[in-house]
């Protein structure tokens, strides 16, 4: 892709600005993302952190459910922080009945599972694929992947620290083909690589 590309921010509820402010650091247009119709312009998509349950709800709500599902599905880019991690994939533990996913990873991922063990939770991580030594990872009410499925690359897992307890050897940052999942908020550190990783996911597509 030789033009700037447009990186859409789905805009409904959580850090919203947060990643918009992150992604503008790296070259891409932003887009806010609202309406079925605002998909079409875009070639990459930002699911923020934020209230999973709630994110499920108003996608539905706005008529974004389906539309979103199929251009994923049809391989547009995407990432997903926290909560966005938790839509994008296939099945959720301790989820509502009545949650939608977007089937983005082939990957099992346990809802609010540093809320409950933790609550929030800090960690320096190794990330594959990302220079520039380990990475400082904020965790708030966070999901952590139960299992991948052999297409998914596992990217970062927390190490077994004094600190880590339940944490230690969970998987939190994973990607399958075009599509990119933090159980943490990179957005809320300061630190942009995942987001320059993302932006060159969006770029090769």
């Amino acid at each position: 892709m030789t033009a700037q590309p447009v990186v859409g921010v789905l805009a409904l509820q959580g850090d919203v600005r947060e990643h918009a402010a992150a992604l503008t650091e790296c070259d891409v247009r932003v887009q806010p993302v609202r309406r079925a119709e605002e998909l079409d312009g875009v070639h990459g998509i930002v699911l923020p952190g934020g209230e999973s349950t709630t994110m499920s709800r108003l996608l539905e709500t706005f008529d974004l459910l389906q539309p979103l599902k199929a251009r994923i599905a049809d391989g547009l880019p995407a990432y997903g922080s926290c909560a966005g991690m938790i839509m994008l994939a296939s099945k959720v533990l301790d989820g509502r009945p009545d949650q939608h996913q977007l089937d983005g990873i082939d990957m099992i991922v346990r809802r609010n599972a540093f809320g409950r063990q933790v609550d929030s939770f800090e960690e320096d991580l190794e990330f594959t694929g990302i220079d520039g030594g380990p990475m400082h990872a904020v965790f708030i009410r966070a999901p952590w992947v139960e299992s991948v499925s052999p297409e998914v690359e596992v990217l970062a897992t927390v190490p077994d620290t004094e600190t880590a307890g339940a944490a230690a050897g969970r998987i939190v940052a994973v990607r399958q083909r075009s599509v990119l999942a933090t159980a943490f908020h990179p957005e809320l550190t300061g630190d942009k690589r995942v987001h320059r990783l993302f932006t060159e996911i969006v770029r090769a597509s």
